[in-house]
């Protein structure tokens, strides 16, 4: 049942294998692109925001954090994308206030009374 030394080392090496090394993740870095970054991190706050709007998980200063990130970044993205951006902020805008004005979970039903049934 227990994997021997040969089939340790051997997954072992494999696993070493799949890491990228130091000089490919360098080559890596030097090919991206600031502006690529700044799009991927806007999705990821909106992402979030969004996230943070469910009742389940209602954070609103977290939302509103997400959302004054996004206004910040807007000015530095190309054009394309920052219409995108600034969709997403306007949606983001209009859930944070509904999730504002709304209870956090509603109640749980209470079961019919059994003198009522």
């Amino acid at each position: 049942m227990s994997e021997s030394r040969a089939e340790q080392t051997q997954g072992q090496g494999a696993e070493q294998a799949q890491r990228p090394r130091p000089e490919d993740l360098v080559a890596e870095l030097r090919k991206a692109k600031v502006a690529d970054l700044l799009v991927q991190t806007c999705s990821l706050l909106a992402s979030l925001g969004y996230a943070k709007l469910a009742p389940e998980a209602r954070d609103l200063g977290q939302a509103r954090l997400a959302i004054e990130a996004l206004k910040a970044l807007v000015p530095l993205l190309p054009e394309e994308p920052a219409r995108d951006v600034r969709q997403a902020i306007a949606g983001l805008q209009l859930a944070f206030a509904d999730a504002a004005t709304s209870p956090k979970e509603s109640p749980p039903a209470e079961p019919p009374s059994p003198e009522s049934a």
